[in-house]
């Protein structure tokens, strides 16, 4: 697609997160009070239980504190401990496991203990407070568990569909309107294809003609422009077809292919008294697909002209697995060099094109695994090495 969907991933993204952070915060504050009500309600179930506990309790000190025998001892029992504590929250006497007492709460649970607090009527053996402490059994803790989880994923499950269903319905007007925006680009490159091929022929043909000098440079205006458009339209027909039109591997003599481009952007260089210097090794072979190697070329061509100085040079160079093309343009500076392959990048917002040739042709290098080696100067150079394994 020809129309940049990162904005649209972007918006799809952050919706998504957003999402997913307020389903992952309700089902938190759910699963909580859904165990802080069980917690209670279980501790309610315990209350009766815990106030007979006391009362054993209370019942036991109060004779102790009648009595005052000497073999009085402090009741013991096998399904709870019990302390006693003063006024002063001070322990007169305990059998708890755990001595750290919240006062604060008649009825709690702390680790795997139940605690309760009960107040005798009087204070016998000087005690304000009685402490039961029981041992839970945390069956209902198993349940609260298996329910948070089952509830859990069926709440996931339906955030899920839910979700899907509004991305779906949030997205729907934004694909109408690439779809509509990406069918006028098919169908105006595809007008686009018949006048310009008529354009070049017929420029071709008076080229060859007589004519005079004036007229000649008017037809080469013609020719350069015809030739510009028909550069992007076979940029926008690449991006538009690349994935339905497979790629047919052949054996590319690299030195033949790229004199076929420079004689075709000759035109161009002229219209800015740029020399094109092209340097062959003997051999120069790659297997890839023609049109797509020609379009890299044609890209990679096209910016050193656009970039270049009026009167500046093109070096081109090859190697058995390589090829070069230097110009002496307005180079790129160091904080862009990393973004130059990026879509609709452009080094000077004042040239013309989308910012797609870099683009098309770090595409194609992934394709066929080229490395592309970048190296330029501002106001100095530009290098671009192509390279392939043997």
């Amino acid at each position: 697609m020809v129309t940049n969907l990162s904005s649209e991933k972007k918006s799809l993204w952050n919706f998504l997160l957003l999402y997913i952070f307020l389903t992952i915060i309700i089902l938190t504050l759910a699963s909580f009070s859904y165990y802080r009500f069980e917690k209670e309600l279980m501790l309610n179930s315990h209350l009766p239980k815990l106030h007979t506990y006391a009362k054993y309790v209370i019942t036991r000190i109060r004779q102790m504190h009648k009595s005052l025998l000497e073999d009085n001892y402090y009741p013991r029992y096998s399904n709870f401990n019990s302390a006693i504590y003063d006024a002063d929250y001070e322990k007169i006497f305990s059998l708890l496991k755990n001595e750290s007492i919240d006062f604060k709460h008649m009825l709690y649970k702390k680790g795997k203990y139940i605690y309760f607090i009960k107040e005798p009527e009087l204070y016998y053996l000087g005690a304000k407070y009685v402490i039961i402490e029981m041992k839970d059994d945390e069956e209902w803790l198993f349940s609260v568990y298996r329910n948070i989880t089952l509830f859990g994923l069926l709440f996931l499950l339906f955030m899920a569909g839910l979700g899907y269903y509004l991305v779906k319905l949030f997205l729907k007007p934004m694909k109408d309107s690439i779809m509509l925006l990406n069918n006028f680009i098919k169908d105006t490159t595809h007008e686009l294809n018949t006048p310009v091929s008529t354009i070049l022929t017929n420029v071709e043909t008076l080229k060859d003609s007589s004519i005079d000098q004036k007229s000649k440079r008017k037809i080469e205006r013609i020719d350069i422009a015809a030739r510009t458009i028909s550069t992007i339209y076979e940029d926008l027909s690449y991006l538009l077809l690349r994935d339905k039109i497979p790629s047919t591997i052949e054996k590319i003599d690299m030195n033949e292919l790229l004199q076929q481009r420079i004689d075709y952007f000759k035109t161009l260089a002229d219209s800015k008294k740029i020399k094109i210097i092209f340097q062959p090794a003997q051999q120069s072979y790659i297997h890839a697909d023609r049109k797509k190697m020609a379009r890299l070329i044609d890209n990679l061509l096209s910016n050193a002209i656009k970039y270049n100085k009026i009167g500046g040079t093109i070096f081109i160079t090859t190697t058995p697995n390589s090829f070069t093309i230097e110009d002496t343009g307005i180079g790129i500076p160091p904080d862009k060099l990393h973004h130059i392959f990026e879509r609709y990048s452009r080094l000077q917002s004042s040239e013309g094109g989308f910012g797609l040739g870099l683009n098309i042709v770090d595409m194609i290098a992934k394709e066929f695994h080229l490395a592309l080696d970048i190296q330029s100067k501002p106001d100095q150079f530009t290098r671009i090495t192509v390279r392939w394994q043997k």
